[in-house]
């Protein structure tokens, strides 16, 4: 199988021997936006998740149903399709399948496994960014036992935060006070963690003025090349970890934003491959701190369907196929997410009428078949002239969408 950085591409139909075929690994939201995009191309798009009827499965030409962290399974499948391209959308996959099979020459994942494998935990990349690259980060330890996070608090100090190494969306993450706090957030991590390892990381509490997602796009430019491009920088709001609303542009301070493109250069360039990073930084004043990046869309940035040109998953489509890109703002924009509040399952919106009547409003309903009280099942999208009428409008349209449970 030939490399997609140094080949160009025909785009034939999809269902025929023409067809360029990409498999989604993760088909929820944020991968559902990415199948449409590849499906405007003219792409074959094979979905996968672990439950069925994900939110990407109706919009793909076929879909699977697996436990993706299961390496055999995963194999047998990728052997079945034959895909040209493997996007993973999510952590919780067996990347040291990926890797052995892109070594053998049989797959091009995007944007390569090693991304994946490094970045599925938080261990790999944190000790990239840290101890190899040399970027700025809280401080930090890991620890395998409720003993070793008892000590590994103690020598951070408190406040910190815990986290698992592998999970997402503020999932199994607490903040800590004090030592009384430590055991709980033990537990908390095991039940929160995509795969549960057993391990988690303990990084010291910084006190910074605000966080920004840098959605950082690797495509190939006019001269053949990859080039680094980045879209304006995204704000937002996070309660127990988990994101609830997001703004575009977010207000910087030119050094700020300068450094912040800086270490997400670095970091992209050391992952490589094409695509979309969504690099997570804290800032105050001119100070940037490395979070986290994930070689793929990210939920903050879904603000960008109502302010960019093109959204994130246009970008990611169009890089990982080795189209131009285009990162330009349009309007400033703002995200505010819909909860599910009922623990159930096909349950109905109330509202959609009432929120699209917000000026300069859209929705997005995710479609997910089943709800919990902290589930996303949707996200309310505004653009305005600034970004305080924007956000303003935004959380008014999510808040008139009410989830009823249909008897």
């Amino acid at each position: 199988m030939t490399n997609v950085l140094s080949t160009p591409r025909t785009f034939g139909t999809p269902l025929s021997s023409t067809a360029i075929k990409v498999m989604l690994l993760g088909s929820g939201e944020l991968g559902k936006e990415v199948i449409i995009a590849l499906q405007r191309l003219g792409v074959e798009v094979i979905a996968v998740d672990r439950y069925p009827n994900a939110p990407g499965h109706p919009v793909a030409h076929r879909s699977h149903v697996i436990d993706m962290s299961d390496g055999v399974a995963l194999a047998a499948l990728i052997e079945l399709e034959k895909p040209d391209l493997i996007v993973p959308e999510i952590e919780a996959i067996a990347t040291d399948t990926l890797a052995a099979l892109e070594a053998a020459g049989q797959i091009i994942c995007i944007p390569t496994a090693r991304a994946a494998q490094l970045t599925m935990n938080r261990e790999g990349i944190r000790r990239l960014a840290a101890e190899e690259l040399g970027v700025a980060t809280s401080p930090y330890r890991f620890a395998s036992s409720l003993q070793e996070l008892q000590l590994a608090c103690q020598e951070i100090g408190f406040p910190c935060v815990v986290k698992p190494v592998m999970s997402s969306s503020g999932k199994g993450q607490s903040k800590l006070d004090s030592a009384a706090d430590v055991e709980t957030a033990w537990a908390y991590a095991a039940s929160g963690s995509r795969v549960d390892t057993g391990r988690v990381i303990v990084e010291g509490f910084i006190d910074f003025d605000y966080e920004i997602t840098l959605l950082t796009v690797r495509a190939i430019g006019a001269s053949g090349q990859v080039e680094t491009q980045f879209c304006e920088p995204i704000g937002h709001l996070q309660v127990q970890g988990d994101y609830v609303e997001s703004w575009q542009p977010a207000r910087m301070a030119p050094l700020a934003l300068e450094r912040s493109r800086e270490i997400a250069r670095k970091v992209t360039d050391d992952l490589g491959g094409l695509g979309l990073f969504g690099v997570e930084l804290f800032v105050k004043d001119d100070m940037v701190w490395f979070s986290e990046v994930s070689p793929r869309p990210h939920d903050t940035g879904m603000v960008t369907m109502a302010s960019q040109v093109q959204s994130e998953f246009e970008l990611h489509a169009k890089a990982i196929l080795g189209l131009p890109v285009n990162v330009a703002l349009r309007s400033p924009g703002a995200s505010a997410v819909i909860y599910g509040q009922l623990e159930a399952k096909g349950i109905a919106f109330e509202g959609v009428a009432d929120a699209l009547r917000v000026p300069g409003s859209d929705l997005r309903l995710f479609g997910k078949p089943e709800s919990f009280a902290r589930r996303r099942m949707g996200v309310a999208l505004a653009s305005a002239d600034d970004i305080d009428t924007a956000r303003q409008r935004a959380v008014l349209a999510a808040s008139k969408v009410q989830p009823v449970e249909k008897t």
